[in-house]
């Protein structure tokens, strides 16, 4: 099933749960641990939301797949960040599951290190072991680095206990450094990145 005929469904059975979106899905899919996806599902979604920028997007989800396996879920959405010397980064997306269900998600964070400028990016996120949909929200620590003039293509690890988010990001501004930092992913939109 594509993504858009996913959301459409989506949309549709929140509708008929009283109108609640999302959080209209049973509780048992929202507990349940999301199955894991393919490569080509991914790399099909990543195409369609990057669109003409997505050259190094397959390299960049193989490169993952054989280090970390396959994917239980990912998250496309948007972001921007700045820094010099401390930084910080604000995104938001939708977090998509095979099985259970697919969820609006924030994400914020500090950072500091070696690193001076801004973007804004188009960013996949890949998510492996997570247990619940809902085992999202929490801290994920890591290191960044970031090297591009008008625009760049790229990817980090980030872990919390086993579970681990890869973001790959696709962006255009000027930045160039490498700092340490976290990601914390919010079920609402907050401008404190701690």
């Amino acid at each position: 099933m594509t993504s858009m005929n996913r959301r459409t469904a989506m949309i549709g059975l929140g509708a008929v749960a009283g109108g609640a979106g999302v959080s209209g899905l049973p509780a048992l899919a929202q507990g349940a641990r999301p199955q894991k996806f393919e490569t080509g599902q991914l790399v099909d979604s990543g195409h369609q939301f990057f669109g003409a920028i997505s050259r190094g997007l397959a390299q960049a989800i193989e490169s993952a797949s054989k280090r970390w396996g396959q994917p239980n879920a990912y998250i496309l959405g948007q972001e921007a960040s700045g820094a010099f010397v401390a930084g910080a980064r604000f995104g938001e997306g939708v977090m998509y599951t095979r099985n259970a269900g697919d969820k609006k998600v924030y994400w914020q964070g500090p950072s500091l290190g070696f690193d001076a400028g801004a973007d804004g990016d188009r960013t996949m996120m890949l998510v492996y072991n997570l247990p619940a949909v809902d085992a999202i929200f929490r801290r994920y620590g890591g290191i960044n680095g970031s090297a591009y003039l008008v625009g760049g293509f790229g990817f980090t690890a980030l872990t919390a206990d086993n579970i681990v988010v890869v973001p790959i990001r696709s962006g255009v501004g000027a930045r160039l450094g490498v700092n340490l930092g976290y990601l914390k992913f919010t079920p609402q939109s907050t401008w404190n990145p701690f």
